[in-house]
Parts: C-alpha cells; structure tokens; sequence
C-alpha cells in the first residue's frame, strides 16, 4: 500500500470583528472581464492588502511572529457610485470634491492605518474566508502599532517587475496575464483599449490622512 496524505494545517480565519489595520501593500491587477450577473463586464482593477498588528501568528519559524493580512479588490475608479470612493471617504472621514475625484493618487493609502471591520462569508462551494465589510478611520484615541511588513507596489508603470509577480498567487498573477494591460506590455503591437489613467494631480495638504 502507498498512501497519500495531506499533512497541511488548514489556514486560520480571520475572526469577525473590527480590527486595527494598517495598508501596506497595493496591487495594479490590470483592466479585466469579468461575469457580473451573467453579463461580461471591463473592469480596471486593484488589489489593496491590510496587516492587523494586533493579530499576530507564527507564520514561519524563522520570521517569528507576523501580523494576519486581509485583502480587497476594487475597481479602479472614483465614480461617485463606485466602492473604491465609498470606502475612502468612510476611511478619512470625509467626502471628496468632484475635483479631487477626477484624478486621485491610490498609492496615497500605502501606510496609512484605519479600522476594519471583517465579516464571514462563503464561497459557491461552501467555504468560508473572512472578508472586508468596511473601512473607517481610527477612532479617536486609538493607535496603530508600528508598520511589520515592507511597503510593497506593484504596477505597469514605475514599478513593473515580472520576475517578482511570479511569486505572486496563482490567482493572482492569472489575472495580471489576462489583463490587457500585461498583454499589451508583453506584445506592443498590439491594438488593446488604453486602460483608464490612475491618478497624477495632487491636491494640497488637509489634516485628512490622505
């Protein structure tokens, strides 16, 4: 008899709840298509990625103790109904101008800690995985610990790097490759449909975190 087995630790859930959370990791997916409500859609879209320092766990003995880290996709966009501007305003307390929508510069959030408040939910196959339910500013009085992990961006812009997005998940890097962007990047002579521009105006300073 030769048997197979699977000695692997199912990955730990991130409880519900509302956590401290500090954004450290940013992205740039690239414009997609994707079936929403059985109809194709384009769609721009970004990865943004969260420690919670207060959530720590041994990950890798070499390392020692690290932070949980929860991720969000969005679409890329400013549209008054999009979620992107949504869980902004509610993450600086405050609305954004028509002015300051037209061109916003997301890697702004790089650092910048808020309060997350993460819910269960299942997958069509009946798994569960925590998700973002929504984004708001830290309360008064509270802190964030100190940033653990490095701050990481990754776009088609000024911080391409193929070699690093293929230690990315399979996930995610199957969508990068699917993305016009990539495609384009990859074959130049091809006549792909420009993605729509990330931010580049800058506004002035405010006492908002971003």
């Amino acid at each position: 008899m030769i048997t197979a087995t699977n000695n692997s630790k199912p990955k730990e859930l991130i409880q519900s709840g509302n956590y401290v959370a500090r954004c450290y990791s940013m992205i740039h997916i690239g414009t997609v298509t994707e079936t929403i409500l059985g109809e194709p859609k384009r769609q721009n879209k970004i990865r943004i990625t969260w420690e919670l320092p207060t959530e720590l766990r041994v990950f890798d003995e070499a390392k020692g103790k690290q932070p949980m880290v929860i991720s969000k996709e969005f679409t890329l966009s400013m549209h008054e109904k999009a979620n992107l501007r949504k869980d902004l305003e509610s993450w600086r307390g405050k609305a954004f101008t028509d002015q300051q929508a037209q061109s916003f510069d997301v890697a702004k959030l790089l650092g910048v800690p808020c309060m997350l408040n993460v819910i269960h939910r299942q997958t069509k196959q009946g798994t569960d995985y925590a998700a973002i339910s929504s984004i708001s500013a830290l309360p008064k009085g509270f802190e964030c610990p100190a940033q653990v992990n490095p701050t990481f961006e990754w776009n088609y812009e000024d911080k391409w790097d193929e070699i690093t997005m293929e230690l990315f998940p399979d996930f995610i890097k199957d969508k990068i490759k699917a993305s016009e962007e990539y495609r384009k990047m990859k074959s130049p002579i091809n006549d792909l449909t420009e993605h729509e521009e990330t931010a580049t105006e800058t506004f002035p300073n405010d006492d908002l975190p971003f």
